[in-house]
């Protein structure tokens, strides 16, 4: 190599890396008020950025420029030149035109919905968003390249310094600089994914293959990938609502955005060779699930060439101080306008103060090599991959040269090396530790392939065991296992018993996902906790264990079930089980029955129940997208639908010393997104029992004796209050997202969230189940009207409380329900956005 070509490689990457500009500031006007919204771009560019509600602002590029330009209606425009590459902390004062006063008035407030140009445009995006992009043609395809990364930020000498990071200073070394928010961070975790999409508009079907897959050392963090995923979910803009952290945000192009947001026309020019028009946005009324930002909107096409949403601070969510979109549209055609790169940022902390720490949570997404109306059968669509690739999770360097989109910047490359480093350190493993306790509830064993728990079911209380311990585990080499053991063992210090239970699956087959199962259980059961029977052989219902009830909880069962059964999936989401069981039930306390008539007893009552039982089980998940490839997985969303539907046939045994009955069940359960008014949760099930069975194997309505709000459960019903052999019920639950409390000017600040539920049953119970009784206990159905009851609930106090206030409709009869209970209230506590 020659020393010349040796200075000019080396002049090249000298200024590549000192050829970055930032800057950071805000933005007053004369009175030294904060000016919000103002345009601040590079002079001479496109590239530029608008300041918050308090008028700060932060400006980066990987370029050198030689000054910005503020500029805000109703005030002369001011340039300033920069003399240095990094300028923080500038104060830019705009002073007032005085040609154009009559301006200053359109942005001082809400904007007017007539004569405002800015919504004509708005109107034109609506008329033609259904013949823009890939909506225009009936198949495609194209690359995908996404990159996910969290980052810590807000990184100091405090920090540095903490006792936390001890022995782990080298990390520091990757600390960069957040061009949002002008922060510092550091990159803690990085993931790479390369895919190839197809979808096709007249079958309505969507695929993605994924061809590569890279993290930063954590091999087996899958769900962790997954959970970022739903979180950062794919959005079009054109939508009425934007989905994010299980919330719905108006679109700043939305059809009820005028009713939502202000909208200013900003200002015009050319973005490549099309003549586009700026509009900035922002809301309207504080608290609500809305954006501010601003959009290029293309004057013949009216689709959009580039949009950034910034969630406003005072969005009703929690743990999450910042929220930022940028979408960048690649002009194909004079008329065909296509995503090709797609950037968004979290700030998740604590508290939403400027100063606090949190956790950037990354998302880059680039497009490219888009194909048009490529014929593909419907079975390509419907097939679906169920074994686990090690190759796409083990590709070269080589591959990842030629298919990544974006280079890597030295931060993200530096954070591979630095987490393999960090891996080895002991203190990193211990928090990862903890960590993977609470967001799995197990503890992992690193020298055995064996977890422990679930760590939160290690204590509990009723009034039959009294105090309750449980120790518990299952096997564990990887999240892709093709088979699985789990068990327990449980001591209560009141009867003096232990406990204990079993169960193990196997994956036999991965194209259909063909399962075998069984196990074995012997435990203190609330057996009318919910009214669909549960197939897991280790399932137990939070009612057994109640620490804190209304009511004495003595109503309890002896259970020993076994299971077999055998699982497929013939159809994505459709699956078929076919099972057997055994199962004895007895009283386990002194002061509640399961005794019926028995002909065949000396006494002519029996006090213990034995049954065989085959049951086919049918359940389809519409929409639910998986996580996995191993004989357990998990469920990456939450909005899809639940149907069930279950046969179960009573077998008599050769000593008669069991029932002859048919059991028909059926459930079904929907999330219902409404747009900008919150999500409602609805559930029907419905079930009939044919044949004449006694206590232990009817229908008991589930009724909730404990303190707490639990879901598909009548709060104002005690145990076996209501028994029944056929039944109808219908739960409705609608949380208002902070829609309502948003309105109320004392208590809109508190970002409280308004909860309303309904909740109704019907059923019967037929003579000869009453007469086959011998308990005592006096059989109840709401058979003449439906029982309802009905709450209305306040959520998100102090973003992890919640209160329920529950209100009995009916069935208040002195002499037939003399302690019901009209009125009670019930809580929950949990983490939520």
């Amino acid at each position: 190599m020659t020393i010349r070509l040796f200075l000019a490689l080396f002049f090249t990457c000298f200024c590549a890396v000192f050829a970055q500009t930032k800057v950071s500031g805000y933005v007053f006007d004369e009175n030294n008020d904060p000016i919000a919204f103002a345009n601040v771009i590079f002079s001479g560019t496109t590239q530029g950025t608008i300041t918050n509600e308090d008028g700060r602002f932060y400006l980066e590029s990987d370029e050198t420029w030689s000054g910005v330009t503020v500029s805000f209606i109703g005030y002369e425009t001011l340039k300033i030149p920069l003399e240095k590459r990094i300028n923080y902390d500038l104060k830019f004062t705009l002073v007032e035109a005085r040609s154009q006063l009559n301006e200053v008035l359109i942005v001082s407030g809400k904007q007017p919905k007539k004569n405002n140009p800015a919504i004509d445009l708005l109107r034109k995006i609506w008329e033609h968003k259904r013949s823009n992009g890939l909506k225009q043609f009936k198949q495609y395809q194209y690359n995908k390249y996404e990159k996910l990364e969290f980052d810590i930020n807000t990184i100091d000498s405090a920090l540095i310094n903490s006792k936390l990071f001890k022995g782990m200073e080298f990390v520091f070394e990757e600390v960069d600089t957040s061009k949002v928010t002008g922060k510092t961070y550091l990159p803690i975790f990085v993931n790479e994914a390369v895919s190839k999409v197809y979808g096709d508009n007249v079958l309505k079907k969507y695929k993605e293959i994924l061809q590569g897959n890279k993290n930063s050392g954590f091999s087996d963090n899958q769900s962790l990938i997954d959970f970022v995923k739903d979180l950062y979910a794919d959005i079009n803009v054109y939508d009425n609502y934007l989905k994010f952290f299980d919330k719905s945000f108006v679109s700043p192009l939305s059809r009820t955005g005028i009713n939502t947001y202000n909208y200013v026309l900003a200002d015009s020019a050319y973005i490549d060779n099309k003549w586009c028009y700026n509009i900035i946005y922002y809301p309207r009324r504080k608290n609500e699930l809305t954006f501010k930002g601003d959009f290029w909107v293309a004057d013949t096409t009216y689709a959009i060439k580039e949009i950034n949403l910034q969630a406003s601070k005072s969005a009703n969510i929690n743990w999450v101080k910042e929220i930022y979109i940028e979408q960048e549209f690649e002009v194909l055609n004079d008329s065909l306008f296509l995503v090709k790169r797609d950037y968004m940022m979290s700030d998740f902390a604590p508290s939403k103060k400027e100063k606090s720490r949190g956790l950037y949570g990354k998302r880059t997404t680039l497009l490219d090599n888009y194909e048009f109306d490529i014929v593909k059968d419907k079975k390509f669509y419907e097939k679906e991959v169920n074994y686990y690739d090690k190759d796409v999770y083990n590709r070269d360097d080589a591959f990842w040269d030629e298919n990544r989109m974006e280079q890597l910047s030295k931060d993200e490359k530096g954070v591979y090396k630095m987490l393999d480093t960090l891996k080895t350190v002991k203190k990193f493993k211990n928090l990862y530790s903890a960590g993977t306790v609470l967001a799995s509830g197990y503890y992992e064993f690193n020298t055995l392939p064996l977890d422990y728990g679930p760590v939160f079911s290690s204590f509990g209380y009723n009034d039959v065991e009294g105090i309750r311990t449980r120790v518990g585990g299952r096997t564990y080499f990887g999240r892709n296992d093709l088979w699985r053991i789990e068990g327990f063992m449980a001591y209560g210090f009141r009867d003096d018993k232990f406990k204990y239970g079993i169960s193990g699956k196997v994956l036999l087959d991965k194209k259909t996902r063909l399962i075998i199962s069984g196990g074995n259980r012997r435990d203190i059961e609330q057996i009318g906790a919910s009214l669909t029977n549960s197939t897991d052989v280790l399932g137990r219902s939070f009612a057994s264990s109640g620490l804190f009830t209304t009511a004495t909880n003595d109503k309890l069962t002896n259970i020993n079930l076994s299971t077999l059964a055998l699982e497929f999936e013939p159809v994505k989401n459709f699956t078929v089980r076919l099972g057997g069981s055994y199962r004895t039930l007895e009283s386990a306390s002194d002061t509640f029955s399961l005794d019926y008539y028995d002909p065949n007893s000396p006494t002519g009552i029996s006090s213990e129940i034995k049954q065989y039982e085959t049951e086919l089980l049918m359940s389809f998940f519409p929409g639910r997208k998986m996580t996995g490839f191993g004989v357990e997985r998990l469920a990456a969303n939450d909005d899809y639908a639940q149907i069930f539907a279950l046969f179960t046939r009573g077998v008599k045994g050769r000593d008669n010393d069991n029932f002859d009955y048919t059991k028909l069940q059926f459930r079904y359960v929907q999330p219902w997104q409404i747009g900008g008014f919150g999500r409602l949760y609805t559930t029907i099930e419905a079930g009939k029992t044919f044949g004449t069975v006694p206590l232990g194997l009817l229908s008991v309505i589930p009724g909730n004796q404990s303190y707490f709000s639990i879901y598909n459960t009548f709060s104002q019903i005690d145990f076996y209050e209501f028994v029944t052999d056929a039944y109808t019920s219908v739960h409705v639950e609608h949380n208002f997202n902070g829609r309502l409390f948003s309105r109320i000017p004392l208590v809109k600040k508190l970002n409280l969230r308004a909860i309303a539920g309904f909740r109704t049953v019907i059923g019967s119970i037929s003579q000869d189940n009453i007469d086959l009784n011998a308990s005592g206990l006096v059989y109840q159905a709401p058979s003449e009207i439906p029982y309802y009851e009905y709450s209305f609930g306040i959520g998100n106090i102090f973003k992890v409380f919640r209160l329920d206030f529950n209100f009995r409709g009916n069935y208040l009869d002195e002499v037939q329900n003399p302690n019901a209970r009209q009125f009670g209230i019930t809580g929950a506590f949990g983490f939520s956005f």
